[in-house]
């Protein structure tokens, strides 16, 4: 039986992740970084494509779980007529790039309950069986460059290629598996003991959890804002700093539809969002990293910007579909890699510049090569920005002067101005400041629609789009402006998909690909970010708390929610969402949240320098 994608848990190190089924199924793996071929990939095919479930052989009466508190560690419950279980799962975050640990702890609660342990290893996205070996300690299987090593006391029998173990766990035992994985040309390691792994990986989280500022949230908000976080912690991939979309490729945006897309990537649309995330919150350290990621991969001629890296900052990342896997629920392709990466998209330069200079405003270091950087960056806009593009979703339907586009390109020359007039950073100031003028007027000629009372997805069109909504907090016009109210009003009335907001309407956009597609959950986030913005803190409210509804029962929430059946939908879980849900929170209880710190360009670090919306003056 097929999981819902709101069925799934995640674990993760830093290196990689896990999906976690309600069943005990883990049905999603690739080792040993987020972007390896997967070794568990029932979740886009069947149970012969790899997974290793361990559950009650017996009718389950009632399933719960939770991760423990403020940590990565996932319990499943299962009840059954003879017995309760748990079933512990986690990765210890460990130093070794290469070194991928994933821990499996049964636990007996009460009576006795018969269990089944199912392995079934297939590297190479489902395809390829490995050479199993018996080993003292329990298996070994090698595939070409890779290995895992099942480290278990538990009988095992081979079968039909798969592995199976079945056993009695009665109340007080507890029954360890470690599956770890390894290059095959080196030699394996051991996780010695798993209970005093378990307790070092509590306090790891929990210590990375004190490190965070929620003094200001609600209680009932704390939580899914720690969850939020946590999440994105176990997104970003340690090596380098980067952080990657969804730990998941093809989950469709509609069931049985083909806009599926591999997410395990890093865009630098989600750059300037996730800093401020992260800031407001007190991760100064993965900010930091953050910055420093994004400076390694976009080093390099300013035409050759991409809209997405590798999560070691990788350009070449080639798209290709995978015919053996049926895709989820018959959702066809399954996709690796991003065709995306090779389009021109002019909203990055505004994107990438706005995170640098929130960074500079946050004195991350180091700053000299980061201000040549984006002059070199700005040079070159210069020339470029009114070019047609693909715009902040990729279309793959044909070029357009996209409003976004240019209002990010807007956004890029003023936050370089900002940074000479505040910080004092050198550069020809004058020039930017006629080359902003210019933009600006340009985009409230040609982007708005009079007869809509609306700005509108590109020059000469009448369609919405919901990154319109960013206009009153990337300071472009303020939100008081009739202009932003009327854009607000507009979408409120054409994009909204029962309440909740559509990226922009898939029918009336020639996108390249057909088809519809869920709610975007982070545009949601947007409408309420710019309700707080226009005076609205109760319609912001409001659809905070239906959107917090959207989360699994673990707090967990896909890039999309399919309204008509009521489905998460999208790759999951979405980094961005929970960027979005961290950023709101922060907006809905100071006054000095992300949206205005980033409107009037102050510094995330520096909240108490927001003035009020009536006092500023700001560069529109």
């Amino acid at each position: 039986m097929v999981q819902r994608i709101e069925d799934y848990g995640l674990v993760g190190n830093m290196r990689s992740a896990a999906l976690v089924g309600i069943d005990g199924s883990i049905d999603w793996l690739c080792l040993p970084r987020f972007d390896s071929p997967a070794c568990f990939a029932a979740l886009l095919g069947t149970p012969d494509n790899g997974r290793w479930k361990i559950a009650p052989i017996g009718e389950v009466t009632r399933t719960n779980r939770r991760y423990l508190p403020d940590t990565a560690i996932l319990e499943t419950c299962f009840e059954t007529a003879t017995g309760v279980v748990t079933v512990t799962d986690f990765m210890p975050v460990n130093d070794g790039d290469q070194d991928v640990d994933l821990v499996r702890i049964i636990t007996g609660v009460s009576g006795v309950v018969e269990m089944a342990m199912e392995l079934t290893l297939r590297f190479e996205y489902g395809q390829a069986v490995p050479w199993v070996r018996r080993k003292d300690y329990g298996l070994s299987a090698i595939a070409g460059p890779n290995a895992v090593e099942l480290h278990t006391d538990l009988p095992l029998e081979g079968r039909d290629l798969r592995t199976y173990a079945h056993f009695t766990v009665s109340a007080g035992d507890s029954v360890p598996l470690t599956l770890s994985y390894h290059p095959s040309n080196k030699p394996p390691h051991f996780v010695a003991d798993r209970g005093e792994v378990l307790e070092r990986t509590k306090v790891w989280w929990r210590e990375w959890v004190r490190r965070g500022s929620f003094d200001q949230m609600p209680p009932t908000w704390r939580e899914p804002v720690v969850r939020s976080l946590i999440t994105l912690k176990m997104l970003i991939y340690a090596p380098t700093g980067g952080i990657v979309a969804a730990p998941t490729t093809s989950l469709p945006e509609a069931i049985g539809g083909t806009r599926n897309w591999d997410y395990r990537y890093c865009w630098l649309r989600d750059s300037a969002l996730t800093l401020y995330a992260l800031l407001n919150s007190g991760y100064r350290e993965e900010a930091e990293r953050w910055r420093q990621w994004l400076l390694r991969a976009v080093a390099g001629a300013p035409d050759q910007l991409q809209i997405m890296y590798g999560i070691a900052g990788e350009r070449w990342l080639p798209e290709f579909e995978i015919p053996w896997l049926k895709g989820y629920e018959k959702s066809k392709p399954v996709r690796i890699g991003n065709g995306a990466a090779g389009q021109v998209q002019i909203d990055v330069y505004g994107e990438l510049i706005d995170t640098l200079h929130a960074a500079c405003g946050a004195e991350l270091q180091p700053q000299e090569e980061a201000w040549r950087l984006q002059k070199v960056l700005l040079k070159h806009l210069e020339t470029v920005w009114q070019m047609l593009d693909r715009g902040i979703w990729e279309i793959r339907g044909p070029e357009r002067a996209f409003t976004h586009s240019r209002m990010m390109a807007w956004v890029a020359f003023d936050r370089a101005i900002t940074g000479v007039e505040r910080y004092g950073l050198e550069g020809p100031v004058a020039n930017w400041r006629q080359v902003r003028e210019k933009i600006h007027n340009d985009i409230c000629i040609n982007g708005f629609n009079s007869k809509k009372n609306s700005f509108v997805q590109y020059y000469g069109g009448d369609t919405l789009d919901a990154s319109l909504l960013l206009m009153p907090q990337l300071g472009f016009l303020p939100a008081a402006d009739p202009r932003v109210t009327g854009t607000i009003a507009a979408i409120e009335l054409e994009l909204l998909k029962g309440g909740f907001v559509s990226r922009y309407s898939t029918h009336a956009t020639d996108d390249g690909v057909g088809g519809g597609e869920g709610a975007f959950l982070a545009c949601s986030f947007w409408l309420a970010d710019a309700y707080v913005l226009a005076g609205r803190k109760e319609d912001a409210r409001r659809l905070f708390s239906r959107l917090l509804d959207l989360r699994n029962d673990l707090g967990l929430l896909a890039e999309e929610y399919d309204v008509g059946t009521g489905r998460l939908v999208g790759n999951f879980p979405q980094a961005f969402s929970h960027v979005g849900l961290i950023n709101t929170a922060h907006n809905l209880v100071s006054v000095g949240g992300p949206a205005r710190q980033r409107a009037q360009k102050v510094a995330p670090s520096e909240p108490h320098k927001v003035v009020p919306d009536e006092v500023y003056r700001g560069s529109w």
